[in-house]
């Protein structure tokens, strides 16, 4: 009796695992073309599998991840309204690509450590497609 509750216990668990994480929100960014006039670049919202950084990349028409210009932290989970401070000038035009990093593989919790190409605080891909979306300053 006793292996027959711990059976399903554990298949109880389990099955909750699995229904929590089939219900889980995808990673996704929600964010529109804005104007950064102000010196910062908003996403409406974020959703993210871990703790992380939303990093704004400059971008162009071949949609590929140039230059860290910004970052902000990132709750595991919907985080509505993320400012990231730019810390260069974008110009009105420029397009920017706010794309979900990990915090994972760097050397200290909570700095943002990303180089361009590198693996600490890297981007997070799902089904090897970078989490992100490419806006354009207004």
């Amino acid at each position: 009796m006793k292996n027959i509750t711990i059976a399903a216990v554990a298949l109880g668990m389990t099955a909750t695992s699995v229904f929590a994480a089939a219900h889980s929100p995808a990673p996704m960014v929600e964010a529109m073309d804005q104007s950064v006039e102000n010196g910062i670049v908003s996403a409406d919202m974020i959703v993210a599998g871990e703790n992380g950084w939303m990093v704004v990349h400059r971008t162009d028409e071949t949609m590929k991840p140039g230059p860290v210009v910004g970052y902000a932290p990132l709750r595991a989970g919907e985080n509505t309204d993320v400012a990231a401070i730019l810390q260069e000038e974008v110009a009105a035009g420029d397009m920017l690509m706010l794309m979900v990093h990990s915090e994972a593989g760097g050397v200290s919790t909570g700095i943002f450590e990303y180089t361009l190409g590198a693996v600490e605080d890297g981007p997070i891909k799902i089904d090897d497609k970078l989490v992100m979306k490419t806006i354009t300053a207004q």
